[in-house]
Order: structure tokens, then C-alpha cells, then sequence
């Protein structure tokens, strides 16, 4: 039922992705989140049983669902570290391709000298006491863990770092990355425990298996379709801003227009600009250019003035990315404001 309910999770999750995030250059964690959906689905039981034995009835199922996890967990990390400046050396190192390769040549190495015997839906409750089972799993969740702890580490401190509603989606991939850990903690454990006879520790162990694991993705799942929720809410809420301030803005850019026609008079076109944060930035180089032209006498309150610096503040307030070119609109001879970035959504 777990296995089920972690699968459904990750599709829709794929879902999100598709919609939210198809302009997205990176698609590190839309391939991730497929493939892990495309694992998660293996380990339903009723899918397990119709799969496996087309392979043979020897458990390959098992080996695919944990090479395709790795993958998607490998792409996950990397799309995590994408997110922000902060990529400490051992952060690249766990989501890096030799390790990827070393750790899925290693746990296909093990699988071969299991005992697997017929189709099981049990794989680790029934062949987890051979030491070769053991030593597959441990390299397997070693990998993971190792992954899962890098998340950790950054969505951790994007969290510190991050402001009002750009903690929701930081917060929920740090609670998922913490069970994530856990689940992969316990399921060492309960590996070392089980090879070494210790069952009643395996046994006590077992009931936190399924929980974390629905705690991990459920959190995991909901932080990554946060991201873009929250990017399209700033997206809009930054543009109605930015209209008020314009619309605000006018009476005093008329005025200052009337005394010092600017590029908005001489280019009807720039003038009917669709772009709000583009249309502010005219009016207050031209509000500006008005103020220091020496040939015209221009002045304007301290209301205005506050009003003007706050529009000014609200314009220079998005960060710049290499993706976001800074636009320069500037009066023919005049000064220029502070640069402004444009940047779509990434929706």
C-alpha cells in the first residue's frame, strides 16, 4: 500500500514538473522525478510480479527499481546544487558521475552472486541474511544516503538563507531529506542486523520502513512542487507592484514629460511597451532626467520624492542571473537609473 502511495506521489510530482517547470533549461530533477517514479512503480507489488518474471523470475526487477533510484537520486542531487551558489567539495563529489558509475557497477557486481531464487515481493526479508544481499543493499542505500545528506545540506541552508514564503519549498525539501536520511540509516542497520543474526533489532526496525519512506517522498515531492508555485507567486505579485508604482508614478511623470518630453514622446512604440517592469524603469529615468536637466526648472515634493526611491528600490530589489540579461532603457542624452533586471517565470 506504501509502495503504491509513494509511486502515485512521484507521478504526480512528474506531473508538476511537466507543467510548472517546461521552460526550464535544466531539467535535472524532472528526469529524476521520472525515474524514480518509473522505480517506485517497479516496487508495487501487483506491478513487481507481472514484471519480474518477464525477466526471468530471478528478482532482475529489483536490480532495475535500484539502479533506476540511484539515477533519479543522482540527477535529484545535482538539480538540488543547481538551485544556488552554495556547492561545498564533498556536496560534488556525492553527486558526481564516477561515484554514480562506481556505486550501480558495484551493486550490479553483488546482484550477481545472490541467490535469488523465484520472484519475491520481499526481496531483503527473504534473501537479506546471505551476506552478498547485504552487502548489495548497503552499497545501494550508502549511495543514497550519501545523495539524500547532500540535499540535506543544501536545501538546509537555502532555508537559512531564504525569506518569508522562499522558506516553504527550502523547509520541505529539509524535512524530506531528513527522513530520507533516516530511512537509509534504518535500513543499514536493519541490514548489518540482519546478517549478523541480531533479528530482534531487524524486526524492531521494520514498522519505521514504510512511514519514512512516505514521510521522505511526501516532503521531497511537495518541496519540489513548491518551487514553482512560489516562483510564479512572486512572478505575479512583483508585477502588481510594480503597476501600482507605475500608476502611481504617472501624475508626476506627466509633469516632468510636459517640461522635458522624453523616449516615451519621441517613440510611441517604447511608450506602449507591454513590459511593466520595463514601462517603470522609463518613467523614472525620465523623472530623473527632468530633476538634473540644468536647462528646465523641475521640482517635486518630499512625497513624490519618497515615491520615487521606493518605485527605484522596488526595481533594483530582483536579483540578476546569467540567464537575465540587465536592460538599460535610457533617454537619448540623459542619465541612466540603476539597472533593472527583466526576468520571466520559470514556469
Amino acid at each position: 500500500m506504501i509502495q503504491t502511495l509513494v509511486a502515485t506521489l512521484m507521478w504526480a510530482l512528474v506531473a508538476s514538473l511537466l507543467i510548472f517547470r517546461r521552460k526550464r533549461t535544466d531539467r535535472s530533477i524532472t528526469y529524476a522525478a521520472l525515474t524514480i517514479a518509473i522505480a517506485m512503480t517497479l516496487n508495487v507489488d501487483a506491478v513487481y510480479e507481472t514484471v519480474d518474471p518477464l525477466l526471468g523470475g530471478t528478482n532482475i526487477a529489483t536490480l532495475i527499481a535500484d539502479t533506476l533510484l540511484m539515477i533519479g537520486l543522482f540527477f535529484l542531487g545535482r538539480g538540488v546544487m543547481h538551485t544556488g551558489e552554495y556547492r561545498p567539495q564533498l556536496v560534488r563529489a556525492a553527486v558526481s558521475i564516477p561515484i554514480l558509475l562506481v556505486s550501480l557497477a558495484a551493486i550490479t557486481v553483488m546482484f550477481l552472486f545472490i541467490d535469488r531464487g523465484a520472484t519475491t515481493t520481499r526481496f531483503m526479508v527473504d534473501l537479506g541474511a546471505q551476506p552478498t544481499t547485504a552487502i548489495y543493499s548497503i552499497i545501494a542505500f550508502t549511495y543514497c544516503g550519501a545523495i539524500i545528506t547532500a540535499m540535506l545540506a543544501l536545501a538546509a541552508r537555502q532555508l537559512r538563507n531564504g525569506r518569508g514564503i522562499e522558506c516553504l519549498p527550502a523547509g520541505l525539501l529539509t524535512l524530506g531529506s531528513a527522513f530520507g536520511v533516516a530511512l537509509c540509516l534504518a535500513v543499514l542497520t536493519m541490514d548489518i542486523a540482519h546478517t549478523t543474526g541480531q533479528l530482534d533489532v531487524m524486526r524492531t526496525l521494520q514498522p519505521a520502513y514504510g512511514p519514512l519512506s512516505l514521510l521522505a517522498f511526501l516532503f521531497l515531492c511537495a518541496g519540489f512542487t513548491a518551487q514553482p508555485v512560489v516562483r510564479r507567486a512572486q512572478y505575479d505579485a512583483r508585477r502588481r507592484r510594480t503597476a501600482v508604482l507605475a500608476a502611481q508614478l504617472e501624475p508626476l511623470w506627466e509633469r516632468a514629460t510636459r517640461v522635458r518630453p522624453g523616449l516615451s514622446q519621441a517613440e510611441p512604440l517604447v511608450a506602449n511597451d507591454d513590459n511593466p517592469e520595463g514601462r517603470l524603469h522609463r518613467r523614472i529615468v525620465e523623472i530623473r532626467d527632468a530633476m538634473i536637466d540644468p536647462r528646465i526648472t523641475f521640482t517635486i515634493t518630499d512625497v513624490e520624492h519618497a515615491l520615487l526611491e521606493q518605485a527605484e528600490q522596488h526595481l533594483i530589489g530582483q536579483g540578476q542571473t546569467d540567464a537575465t540579461p540587465a536592460i538599460r532603457p535610457r533617454d537619448a542624452g540623459g542619465a541612466t537609473s540603476p539597472t533593472i533586471p527583466h526576468e520571466e517565470p520559470h514556469s
